[in-house]
């Protein structure tokens, strides 16, 4: 299968300068293209891998795909989708930014083998033009009347924009003809909302390399939820794939709760699962709803992809407790990742009786509740359904000396941390 193609299949093509060069280009030769990302944060979230899933497809279908990293375009901002003026980070923020996601797009793109992804960063070509330069040699080359007309910024014309924020598209468009020129690429991919810059960067080539020069663009289409929220997003934030901002098994759990109407275009989107097994996790969803087989094959794809086999491992073994009720099995690391948006309460160390202990919490209301709970098999701690009310509750019991774990009923969790 063509690689445009397989592509249209897992609809992931919003528009596109050229859709037939661009397919013969693509089954003539080897194509060099790229993406890019600007380090406006330490890392980079579960919306940002949406263009480069696309870039890494390309890869597996012979191309020569270029990652790049904003170190110059990082330090302005992208106005697109933004309402305001983004706030300055320093230089020292901004490489310190870089460093840290081209560390994740080594450990998440990068392989073995001579067709590897080239990473770049814009800022070794661009420290080096002047503003005299800048001016004479780009500048002159933008019509003011076509920048206005651009989504990106006409958007913000009421609500104002500075010309910091307004010279983006020129420096992304620089980008282009940089790459173009010195790395062989022909070819742009991004988010819809980079249609702009794109054409902005094409353009470009053709005044500096003549009209028949052979360059594309590719968009990707934005992603919304069935419900038409924003993909990626949860009640806590965004989900990140740095695992000290969202942990495996939050990440894992993300992606196993998926909308049965989202399952199969996430499946598309985000894993590089043949067509037959897809199309097989498409018929599950409709046959057989109740058992997320799809969601479950997307949460362990994608966490196998961002995080690997030991943390997949780990995500699947928190889950598998959670749902059996077997917590002693967990580690007292796992029980801190698995526990962390739940209700936290802070004990002492000291023996205390079952009711005073419960009460002194407030994970009960009163002595009397907590009786009757207990009494009524209610309560369990670590996985231990408790019925004697003399029960001491002492720091051997505790997981790791650190952690107890209280479930009342059958889904209410808490974590109780010994002091």
């Amino acid at each position: 299968m063509n690689i445009i193609d397989e592509l249209q299949w897992r609809d992931a093509i919003n528009q596109q300068t050229d859709a037939e060069g661009l397919r013969q280009l693509t089954e003539e030769k080897a194509v060099s293209l790229y993406c890019g990302v600007d380090p406006t944060g330490d890392s980079m979230h579960i919306g940002h891998l949406i263009p480069f899933m696309v870039l890494k497809r390309f890869q597996l279908a012979g191309h020569r795909p270029v990652i790049l990293i904003g170190g110059a375009t990082g330090t302005i901002g992208d106005p697109s989708g933004r309402q305001s003026e983004r706030s300055l980070q320093t230089l020292e923020q901004v490489q310190e930014n870089v460093d840290k996601l081209t560390a994740q797009m080594k450990k998440l793109f990068l392989t073995e083998g001579d067709n590897q992804i080239r990473m770049v960063n814009n800022y070794d070509w661009t420290h080096k033009i002047n503003v005299i330069e800048f001016l004479r040699d780009y500048g002159k080359n933008f019509s003011i009347n076509a920048m206005l007309a651009k989504d990106v910024v006409a958007s913000r014309l009421d609500s104002g924009i500075s010309f910091t924020e307004f010279s983006y598209q020129i420096l992304q468009s620089l980008d282009y003809l940089h790459l173009y020129q010195h790395e062989d690429v022909q070819l742009q991919i991004g988010g819809s909302d980079q249609w702009g810059n794109i054409t902005s960067g094409l353009d470009l080539i053709r005044k500096k390399e003549g009209s028949e020069a052979k360059a594309f663009g590719l968009t990707i289409p934005l992603m919304l939820k069935s419900d038409g929220t924003k993909f990626g997003k949860t009640a806590g934030g965004a989900v990140w794939l740095d695992p000290e901002k969202t942990t495996p098994y939050e990440f894992y759990q993300f992606w196993a709760n998926t909308d049965d109407r989202d399952v199969v275009k996430y499946l598309k989107y985000f894993t590089f699962l043949s067509k037959e097994d897809i199309d097989a996790l498409a018929a599950k969803v409709e046959s057989e709803p109740h058992k997320r087989e799809a969601q479950k094959a997307l949460a362990e794809e994608m966490t196998r992809f961002v995080h690997g086999e030991e943390l997949l491992a780990q995500a699947l073994r928190i889950t598998a407790a959670l749902f059996s009720g077997d917590i002693k099995s967990l580690s007292a690391e796992e029980i801190e990742l698995g526990f962390k948006e739940m209700p936290t309460f802070e004990g002492g160390r000291e023996p205390k009786n079952i009711v005073d202990w419960l009460v002194d919490l407030g994970l009960e209301p009163s002595k009397r509740q907590a009786r009757e709970d207990i009494t009524k098999g209610a309560v369990s701690l670590n996985g231990d359904k408790i019925t004697d009310l003399a029960l001491e509750i002492t720091e051997g019991m505790a997981i790791g000396g650190r952690f107890i774990i209280v479930r009342k009923g059958k889904k209410n969790y808490s974590l109780v941390k010994l002091s």
